[in-house]
């Protein structure tokens, strides 16, 4: 009866498997048609010819992603580094770093504040750090440039006491992209800590504290091991983002701080050079990538760490 009874659990095991494989068909579809379908397009633009008014002509070329990091001088035909691509990338990696860093700074103290109020009350917390994501981003911005602008909040309040004599320029300038892209992905930040704070044992916090440790010692030895996985998770949930927006670049950087959004956008619009723009944009994929490989292989050692 043995041998039965597990040819009967074998037969329930791939029927399951058949089920289970036809109930995410769809979204796997989806995926595939949706996610993959645009990238696969964008890799083919990227090895095409430029078109003279936009668009690609059907003939193999690799000017796309010569032109990425490369340009080719109109006189002379010596070739020489894009300065002004690689300054767009500079400030794109930069920007993006900065701001994860300044996410890590606010986000980690308010991720453990909530963390540390009495169950009831946590809910609340969460509730207002996500209330942000009730309006869209683009208002969300346009609040920012309402701060910093000249006649803004800020301007107006420092001029009234006294402080300056006139309006400091903050819009239109890194610092202003910065603090927006700060504002814009600081959630981003609070959740993912939050959650590996709701699960730190804060008898080892205490525990530590009855040994004499410092509150720095404290903080490097027992609290970010513990919640390095969220540490990690927030910053790629920022980190990747930052780096290919678009929206908040071009408002609080008025066109003139360019980042790898704009520049692929101005590339299928104004530059009409679609192969350059497709090529921008698959480089701009494998930063991500490996962003996130550095995510999965830090997350594999934690886990088997734990293990």
């Amino acid at each position: 009866m043995a041998p039965h009874g597990t040819d009967y659990a074998a037969i329930a095991m791939r029927r399951e498997r058949r089920n289970n494989l036809a109930l995410v068909s769809p979204a796997l579809l989806i995926l595939v048609v949706g996610a993959s379908g645009p990238l696969v397009v964008m890799l083919i633009y990227s090895f095409l010819a430029a078109g003279d008014y936009g668009g690609v002509v059907w003939e193999f070329s690799t000017q796309g992603w010569f032109q990425v990091f490369l340009q080719r001088d109109m006189f002379d035909d010596t070739i020489g580094f894009a300065d002004a691509h690689l300054s767009i990338f500079w400030r794109s990696l930069s920007l993006a770093f900065i701001t994860t860093v300044l996410c890590v700074i606010f986000g980690f103290p308010t991720a453990y504040f909530i963390a540390t109020r009495p169950p009831e009350q946590r809910s609340l917390w969460l509730f207002l750090v996500t209330i942000p994501f009730w309006t869209n981003l683009l208002i969300r911005t346009y609040a920012i440039m309402e701060v910093i602008r000249n006649e803004g909040l800020v301007n107006t309040a420092l001029m009234k006491a006294g402080l300056i004599s006139q309006p400091i320029q903050m819009l239109y300038t890194d610092f202003a992209i910065m603090l927006g892209m700060t504002y814009v992905y600081l959630p981003l930040m609070v959740l993912p800590l939050y959650a590996s704070m709701e699960k730190l044992d804060f008898r080892l916090v205490e525990a530590s504290y009855d040994l004499y440790a410092s509150r720095m010692n404290t903080l490097r030895r027992i609290i970010l091991p513990l919640v390095k996985p969220g540490l990690i998770a927030g910053s790629i949930l920022v980190f990747v983002p930052c780096l290919g927006a678009y929206v908040t670049p071009r408002v609080l950087g008025g066109g003139k701080r360019l980042m790898l959004g704009n520049l692929i956008e101005l590339q299928f619009g104004q530059g009409r050079n679609w192969p350059l723009g497709a090529a921008l944009s698959i480089t701009l994929l494998l930063i991500v990538m490996v962003a996130l490989l550095i995510y999965v292989r830090n997350a594999s050692r934690q886990g088997g760490a734990h293990g």
